[in-house]
């Protein structure tokens, strides 16, 4: 359970966390896109709340754009609810339970905005232009001097 969410519960906070990743949930009719948020801050006191979160990817999150490593800024509502398996199967073993989550996230920001490299970066040319031959110590030198 999350103890630090329990202390919030029905309270409107704001919170921090860092992009992970996005992913998918199986809903009743359809599949719903999710977003995977880590260490989960709230501002005014600076405390770990929980070290995840799902979100539903709605609109707003949609529009931040995310990339692995982002950090995102918003007001939610801590609420309690059931999780674990409440079929009649007998073979699964997932017990019921009572949980706190962040929800109705509202006034999302990015706070900082990852920049992602390029895959295949340019390799810097300083073998000349037949690269099977070796250039000699001066003029690798001279070469490299310029990128100092």
């Amino acid at each position: 359970m999350r103890e630090e969410l329990v202390k919030l519960s029905g309270l409107r906070r704001t919170f921090k966390g860092t992009f992970v990743r996005f992913g998918l949930k199986s809903g009743y009719m359809n599949v719903e896109k999710t977003v995977l948020l880590k260490d989960i801050i709230e501002e005014a006191t600076g405390k770990v709340v929980t070290d995840h979160l799902w979100f539903s990817l709605g609109k707003r999150l949609a529009l931040l754009n995310l990339q692995e490593g982002d950090v995102v800024s918003f007001d939610a509502r801590v609420t309690k609810y059931v999780k674990g398996y409440r079929g009649r199967r007998e073979d699964v073993d997932k017990p019921v339970m009572v949980d706190y989550r962040l929800s109705h996230p509202t006034k999302l920001v990015m706070l900082k905005k990852t920049v992602s490299m390029p895959l295949s970066v340019p390799r810097l040319e300083i073998m000349g232009s037949n690269p099977s031959v070796p250039l000699s110590m001066s003029s690798k030198q001279a070469n490299l001097s310029q990128w100092l």
